[in-house]
């Protein structure tokens, strides 16, 4: 979305407020050279149970005021399975990408304590990560051929330190809703 004003969303802050613009197809925000898509929302479906004190079901879907169109770097992302496993990831951050590694609960408990549940997935901490502006951002995966999103970029280190885990809402337990969601309206 264009026009974020955020705070650093870790546990106890608040979300982001944006404008009502959807911006598609941009890699290069330096360049005016790309041919974007600036499409109107026509609502926002933020999670009924969303948490901003402990930054669980931290996922929103926006339903667009007119399609995109499809292009070279316009596409549709497929929502991961419940029972999906993935062993590293690949997340745009200008717009880039890396692999990051991912971790168990447990082993991201060790750098977040009693602030990751089983609704977020950790990855990272292994010399790359998602950083502040890239909330939102998608964790995805290619699982036979498919492209899967998997995480949705929710919080990390006020620093963006490549040594702590990044923390992801986990698509995952989130799909169902999601579905609902995109039934319905």
């Amino acid at each position: 979305m264009e026009k974020r004003q955020c705070l650093d969303r870790g546990p106890g802050r608040l979300p982001c407020r944006t404008s009502n613009v959807v911006v598609l197809g941009e890699h290069d925000r330096s360049s005016s050279a790309e041919k974007i898509q600036k499409l109107p929302i026509a609502k926002v479906f933020t999670h009924p149970d969303w948490d901003p004190i402990a930054i669980n079901n931290d996922i929103a879907l926006i339903k667009l005021a007119t399609p995109a169109q499809l292009t070279d770097t316009v596409s549709p992302v497929c929502l991961t399975d419940a029972v999906d496993e993935f062993k590293t990831f690949t997340t745009p951050s200008k717009l880039q990408q890396t692999a990051l590694p991912l971790l168990s609960n447990e082993k991201c408990m060790e750098s977040w304590g009693d602030n990751i549940s089983d609704l977020m997935i950790c990855a990272g901490a292994a010399g790359s990560s998602s950083c502040m502006g890239d909330s939102g951002g998608p964790l995805v995966c290619q699982q036979e051929g498919i492209w899967k999103l998997v995480g949705i970029v929710s919080w990390g280190s006020s620093r963006c330190s490549v040594t702590i885990p990044a923390v992801y809402a986990r698509v995952s337990r989130l799909r169902n809703w999601a579905e609902d969601i995109m039934a319905n309206n």
